[in-house]
């Protein structure tokens, strides 16, 4: 019969019997992945940058309230490109920029996780698998470094969250030439990350402090 949505699988999660109950900011570390200039004009521009920005504004607000660690995660693709941390294009934007204390680490692949210090850095911070504290993520590319940083931080045993509306990806074109849009590409990402790696939420408000 054609005209009936076909009914859902049941979620990896569900079926090795991972929970789904969100994290307390207070009980968590947030990683800010990627927010820089880059996402916001030019080549590398995201469809719905800015409200994902305003959006990271306020969880890193209400994270520093909390008392939850904040870690910052920058791209660095070197000089002359999109994502040059020594120039403007590169730097994190000025709404969420780090202040003192909070550690900013570098990576050049999409898992925060590879080749990065993010691992010391956190267990310096008092956070790691079985410490208690679950990672918050919010960030840029919501398809790549996000859900790549999702899948590694699931991996080295942490339970990650992502916070839907601090993302935001851009469209880009399928295998068979079509334009997958920006929301068709983000809801599947989420998809993704719901699956098995970690919990999305949809707003900054979901979380509890």
């Amino acid at each position: 019969m054609t005209g009936i949505a076909p009914s859902p699988s049941t979620p990896l999660r569900t079926v090795i019997g991972l929970d789904n109950q969100p994290p307390r900011l207070s009980e968590s570390a947030l990683l800010m992945i990627d927010f820089q200039n880059t996402y916001r004009t030019g080549v590398m521009s995201l469809d719905g940058a800015e409200p994902a920005l305003t959006a990271a504004a306020r969880l890193l607000e209400r994270a520093r309230a909390a008392g939850a660690p904040v870690v910052h995660v920058v791209n660095d693709g070197g000089e002359n490109t999109p994502y040059d941390i020594r120039a403007h294009i590169g730097a994190i934007s000025d709404a969420v920029a780090p202040v003192d204390g909070e550690p900013v680490v570098v990576k050049q692949f999409p898992d925060a996780f590879h080749a990065t210090e993010l691992e010391k850095t956190l267990s310096g911070l008092g956070v790691g698998p079985g410490s208690g504290r679950d990672l918050v993520l919010a960030g840029f590319m919501t398809h790549m470094c996000v859900t790549f940083t999702a899948q590694g931080a699931f991996r080295l045993g942490y339970r990650p969250t992502v916070v839907a509306e601090a993302t935001a990806t851009r469209a880009l074109a399928a295998p068979d030439g079509t334009v997958l849009t920006a929301a068709a590409l983000q809801t599947a990402a989420l998809t993704t990350v719901t699956d098995l790696f970690g919990l999305v939420v949809p707003t900054v408000g979901s979380l509890r402090d």
